[in-house]
């Protein structure tokens, strides 16, 4: 499935920067830059979520915890807004997450940043690295009409912008044998450079960085949803057999062998009559494993591992979802959702107060607290 419109500019570096409000002359403050999610292919400040059209403001994590929030990382001039050089964090979320751990394992940055947080992301997640760039290469010049041998490069290098945004694949709905999250088309590679060598083999370089990186308890639910989307029907029920196919895709390395090791791993402690909630749960559970929990902590024991100076930390959100519960679009089971962190780092409950109650914005204040913590002194 091709994109249908196409909107913004080439001409799009700019930087939002917030500083913290009452202050008459900032100096040597804490900055955080933070890096969008969206798949490697959309992501801004302003954007649709089921909130406000302004998610992204950095102002409530200003204040609250006294550090500069900017989008993009300009060390030489960070000092003109009263920002610390020697003292930035990079953080972000999803494929922003595992751009945060891009960042960090790639040599030309070392003592650029002196501290990450990846936010349900990083470079080990099955979808955050193109194995097989070339392949989307080609077809995108065969949508753009250029030709796939050694003229390829150059014919798409003169080919106008809209169109190779509109020639780029976006997510497809997905099925349990197709999972939607393999079909990332801009995904990071590795390419000699920026990324030398496979992500595994590159954590020597983030030693003297700390890092903090962590999941929501029901990160997989958004794409599992998509995937079986009798999941997130509460009038249909989930049967066992698209469990097993979702996890074989999964498994597929790993062969019969591993996927009946798997399934009966997660189907444990079902009984000889699992319910419906206990089916669906299982099925977020292992989409939340396999896209997130596990390389999660593939990385953070490989940050431990090799660091030097760097300290390591981890994190588990747990919120139950707005959206779950009697009349509302989830089930009630349904714990912390991909992407539900934000609204907590960016303070949502304190600029949209009606829509969260006071344990939302006791959580928020915790959160800003421990990431510009984590952000002033690691």
């Amino acid at each position: 499935m091709l994109q249908t419109s196409s909107f913004g500019s080439e001409d799009c570096l700019y930087l939002n920067i917030w500083v913290p409000h009452g202050q008459n002359v900032s100096s040597n403050l804490p900055v955080m830059i933070w890096l969008y999610g969206g798949g490697f292919i959309v992501g801004g400040s302003m954007g649709p979520n089921f909130l406000t059209n302004y998610l992204y403001s950095g102002q409530e994590i200003a204040d609250k915890g006294n550090v500069i929030v900017v989008f993009v990382c300009i060390k030489m001039n960070i000092r003109s807004f009263g920002g610390d050089p020697d003292n930035i964090t990079i953080f972000g979320e999803s494929a922003g997450g595992a751009s945060v751990s891009f960042q960090t394992l790639s040599p030309h940055n070392k003592g650029l940043f002196k501290r990450a947080i990846s936010q349900s992301g990083v470079a080990f997640c099955p979808w955050a690295l193109n194995r097989n760039p070339r392949k989307v290469a080609e077809e995108v010049a065969e949508t753009v009409g250029c030709p796939t041998d050694d003229r390829m490069e150059a014919c798409l290098k003169s080919t106008d912008a809209v169109a190779l945004v509109m020639a780029t694949p976006i997510i497809v709905p997905g099925s349990p044998d197709y999972p939607g999250v393999n079909n990332l088309s801009l995904s990071p590679v590795v390419d000699g450079d920026f990324l030398p060598d496979q992500p595994g083999n590159l954590f020597h370089n983030a030693a003297e960085m700390d890092y903090l990186a962590g999941v929501n308890n029901m990160d997989g639910h958004l794409f599992t949803s998509k995937d079986i989307p009798s999941l997130g029907d509460k009038n249909q029920d989930t049967i066992v057999e698209d469990v097993k196919r979702l996890l074989a895709a999964y498994t597929k390395e790993t062969g019969q062998a591993g996927l009946e090791i798997a399934f009966a791993e997660y189907s444990s402690n079902w009984g000889s009559t699992p319910t419906q909630t206990t089916i669906k749960t299982t099925a977020v559970d292992i989409g939340t494993d396999y896209l997130f929990l596990v390389p999660i902590q593939t990385a953070i024991f490989q940050h431990a591992a090799n660091a030097k100076s760097g300290r390591t930390y981890s994190y588990l959100l747990s919120e139950p979802s707005l959206l779950a519960g009697p009349g509302k679009p989830y089930h009630d089971w349904v714990g912390a959702d991909h992407a539900d962190d934000l609204q907590y780092v960016f303070g949502k409950p304190f600029t949209t107060p009606k829509a969260y109650g006071d344990r939302q914005r006791d959580l928020s204040g915790y959160i800003i607290a421990y990431w510009t913590n984590f952000a002033r002194t690691g």
